[in-house]
């Protein structure tokens, strides 16, 4: 029933005429020639961004010169298959694994710590587009879950230990869902902290210090090794000279009574 009111007929002529328009271009492409329907194809792929977690990588897709031969076999970049100069760059989302494994921090007490959960990609799309929960394993690095307990972070996305303290040592344990409730990234950061005193928390430098300590000792053992071996050498030599003398002396007195028995005997 068509209404009396010019305004609801007029209203109701413009919504038929964009229903009419609609319908031809849908049956206008229902039987439209394959060959005129755009066919893309990925032909280049970025590694991901990120190992574990959300990440993205970059695609480039082309459209296919013969996109008849594309929908009745279903082409997917085989070889051989013709690409027009077409092409376009795109982004898209990108999960390898959810799980990210044990990370170690180690500083010292009074320090500035900050762990970040979501990332820069799930932080760009928005951090409470995420459901972040942390747990924490007090003085302890593992990933064995039954340790932990529930920890509550105020910035949710991030854990900021400013200053950190000896007994914020421990594990924390994040992990993030996304709305359905899929879990996407579960992360452990192991936090190591070490007394205010200890200043040098340079691996290599100390030690390249304790190789030049160990070589300096080496090298004084190996000194008093040298002097004590040519102390025996001259003890040895001492006694080889004393030994000749006294042989000499001997053989000397043997001559002597040897030879005054025989001026006796005559």
């Amino acid at each position: 029933n068509q209404s009396s009111d010019p305004t609801d007929a007029a209203v109701w002529t413009h919504n038929h005429i964009i229903f009419y328009l609609f319908s031809l271009h849908l049956i206008s492409a229902l039987k439209a020639d394959p060959e005129e329907v755009p066919v893309e194809v990925i032909v280049d792929s970025s590694p991901c961004s990120v190992t574990c977690g959300l990440g993205v990588k970059i695609q480039t897709l082309c459209l296919l010169k013969d996109g008849k031969t594309a929908m009745e076999e279903d082409v997917r970049r085989k070889d051989g298959t013709e690409v027009s100069e077409e092409c376009r760059v795109r982004r898209v989302k990108c999960r390898e694994s959810w799980q990210c494994g044990l990370r170690t921090i180690t500083v010292t007490s009074g320090q500035r710590v900050e762990v970040d959960c979501l990332g820069e990609v799930m932080e760009a799309m928005g951090k409470f587009s995420w459901r972040v929960s942390w747990r924490y394993a007090r003085g302890i690095i593992s990933s064995d879950d039954s340790l932990f307990a529930r920890w509550e972070a105020p910035e949710l996305d991030r854990v900021i230990l400013d200053p950190v303290r000896e007994e914020d040592a421990g594990t924390y344990r994040c992990e993030v869902q996304d709305a359905n409730f899929r879990r996407v990234k579960r992360v452990y950061w192991g936090i190591r902290v070490l007394p205010d005193k200890i200043l040098n928390l340079d691996y290599e430098s100390s030690l390249a210090q304790w190789d030049l300590a160990g070589n300096q000792e080496n090298q004084t053992v190996s000194d008093q090794g040298d002097h004590r071996t040519a102390l025996l050498y001259t003890i040895l030599i001492s006694l080889s000279i004393a030994g000749l003398g006294s042989g000499l002396i001997l053989l000397g007195l043997h001559q002597i009574v040897k030879r005054r028995n025989t001026e006796f005997a005559q």
